[in-house]
């Protein structure tokens, strides 16, 4: 009987602590770790001139944050032809529509914020799903990452690309 009192107050105590970190994560300047944080506000704003993207070419992880909701996560980002992308698996698996609301987010609303090495972009997110651009940037994923990404993953929705194009207010 103890072991099951003790059990259920580890558990309790888990579940405590892991809501707070969520709730502490949505105030923080930026994601905490896997966990999604609050607005991207550290960091000069970079807008005008479009950079050359090709910094970006073996940086392997950056912050962005969707505008609505005001939300900041980490993850991959792709840079291919002075362009780049953020790619978004498990689309179509349960874990997948469990943990990942951004791209429908996004989808709805891309406005965003990029943040790397410091400096915040405004950015639009731009769902890619077919054309002459999803075979080189599976191909770049796979080499990057070192996961199997195809083309097919693309078309058949198990694989999200966004590019992050300029906003529209900037030109």
């Amino acid at each position: 009987m103890h072991i099951i009192r003790w059990l259920g107050i580890l558990i309790a105590t888990l579940v405590v602590a892991i809501g707070a970190v969520a709730i502490v994560a949505r105030f923080h300047d930026g994601p905490l770790g896997i966990v999604a944080g609050g607005a991207l506000v550290k960091g000069d704003l970079v807008t005008g001139t479009e950079p050359d993207w090709k910094f970006a070419h073996d940086i392997t992880t950056v912050e962005f944050q969707l505008l609505s909701p005001e939300r900041s996560r980490t993850t991959w980002i792709l840079e291919y032809n002075g362009k780049i992308y953020i790619p978004c698996g498990y689309m179509e698996s349960t874990i997948g529509r469990m943990w990942k609301h951004w791209p429908i987010e996004a989808e709805r609303d891309g406005r965003a914020v990029l943040r790397i090495d410091g400096k915040r972009y405004p950015r639009q997110l731009v769902r890619v799903q077919d054309g002459d651009l999803i075979g080189p940037l599976t191909v770049e994923l796979s080499r990057k990452y070192s996961v199997p990404a195809t083309p097919e993953a693309v078309t058949s929705g198990s694989l999200w690309l966004f590019e992050l194009t300029r906003p529209a207010a900037e030109g």
